[in-house]
């Protein structure tokens, strides 16, 4: 029984983030673990599904099951309904999640790992200030499992990083209060996502819609936890948005909770344990989007962790920092640059929104790309102005 082993490395969550990093670190010969708190993993979806392509082919061969359309035009729409529409420069997909994570686990499976399901962790295990295992609750029953490594893959409102010691707190103000419900019987472009920005509807936040199909879709809400309003849930708000621009949809399923949109967790490492994707923080801070950014830490987590375990050295805050200043130097920047436009965007009221989109369509179809979005929007904050070239050449 897996109880009574002792793994190189023990992965806690199942997500595209968590598989990733088992697949990986399992395909090169070690012992790995995975363990989920959900019976079945990819249900419930709490995510918009969206990806961008080219990024997602870097990571995976995509399969034909995993996509839902193909998604080409990015639609913004202001509190007054002036819409401004975005041919984009490449291809994104809307996934079927519930597909795509079961399937990167049972790459992970085919590659070796263990993967234990229903199998919740409330504790870590600490010897000589060393991360040396988990303990939880599998099938109604306590278990305590060791091993080198533990790997703590477990979501924005995951616990493995503050079980070490891990700083994890978030403010207020980072706080989004989500609702999102998959509808049917609804009339939609399947090639284009739409995000409605108005503090009317969304205070702090925005409404994004996401087609599955030309007639289902991801329709979901996130209002600013310093905005919220009683007897104006993100629920309520969301449902008379729907009434208005689906009468008729079919709720088809329904999925809540916090989002975190902070920067990136100062520290993610140390001795015995590393945090990856979500529980990183490795999220985007305007949008929310983190399937991608997950997936890469846990590459550069992994080639980390197989370099110090295949090489019998040790797991060390030390040693494993390698992978936080890597995530760091690349992603990491990244998630810095957004949150500062995320601050800045989430401020602006509904005549600044309707403004910028005047603006927008003002321009010629060829000059209304996601740079002029943000260059329109901060162009009377010149301290930001730089953060957006550098955001769209890479640097």
């Amino acid at each position: 029984m897996w109880q009574q082993q002792k793994f190189d490395i023990i992965v806690v969550g199942g997500g595209p983030a968590g598989a990733t990093f088992a697949q990986r670190t399992a395909s090169k010969g070690l012992s790995v673990l995975l363990l989920d708190k959900k019976k079945r993993i990819g249900t419930p979806v709490r995510c918009g599904e969206a990806v961008a392509a080219e990024d997602f082919h870097a990571l995976h061969k995509p399969q034909k099951n995993w996509i839902r359309t193909n998604i080409n035009t990015f639609c913004l729409i202001p509190p007054n309904g002036d819409a401004v529409t975005i041919d984009l420069k490449q291809t994104g997909y809307i996934l079927n999640r519930s597909i795509f994570d079961n399937d990167l686990v049972k790459f992970a499976e085919q590659a070796g790992a263990t993967v234990v399901t229903n199998a919740y962790v409330n504790a870590v295990t600490i010897e000589d200030d060393f991360v040396t295992g988990v303990k939880g609750i599998w099938n109604d029953e306590p278990f305590s499992v060791q091993s080198k490594l533990v790997i703590g893959a477990d979501g924005v409102e995951g616990r493995i990083g503050r079980f070490a010691g891990i700083k994890s707190q978030f403010s207020l103000k980072d706080l989004i209060a989500g609702y999102e419900i998959t509808a049917s019987n609804v009339d939609i472009d399947k090639n284009t996502c739409y995000f409605y920005v108005s503090n009317k509807v969304a205070p702090g936040g925005y409404v994004w819609v996401f087609p599955r199909s030309s007639a289902e879709a991801n329709i979901g809400i996130g209002i600013s936890g310093k905005k919220y309003e009683e007897g104006n849930s993100a629920k309520v708000r969301l449902d008379s948005f729907s009434r208005k621009n689906f009468p008729g949809y079919k709720e088809e399923a329904v999925t809540m909770g916090g989002i975190i949109l902070a920067k990136p967790l100062k520290k993610i490492v140390t001795n015995g344990l590393l945090l990856i994707g979500d529980a990183a923080r490795t999220v985007d801070p305007v949008s929310g989007g983190g399937i991608i950014w997950g997936m890469k830490s846990a590459v550069y987590a992994a080639d980390v962790s197989i370099d110090l375990l295949k090489n019998g050295k040790e797991p060390s805050e030390a040693n494993l920092l390698d992978y936080q200043e890597m995530w760091m130097k690349n992603e990491g920047k990244q998630v810095k640059r957004l949150y500062r436009f995320k601050d800045a965007i989430y401020n602006l009221n509904d005549d600044q929104l309707n403004n910028i989109a005047r603006k927008i369509n003002k321009l010629p179809a060829h000059k209304k790309t996601l740079f002029n979005v943000f260059r329109i929007t901060f162009q009377n904050k010149p301290a930001l102005l730089l953060d957006i070239a550098k955001q769209f050449v890479g640097i």
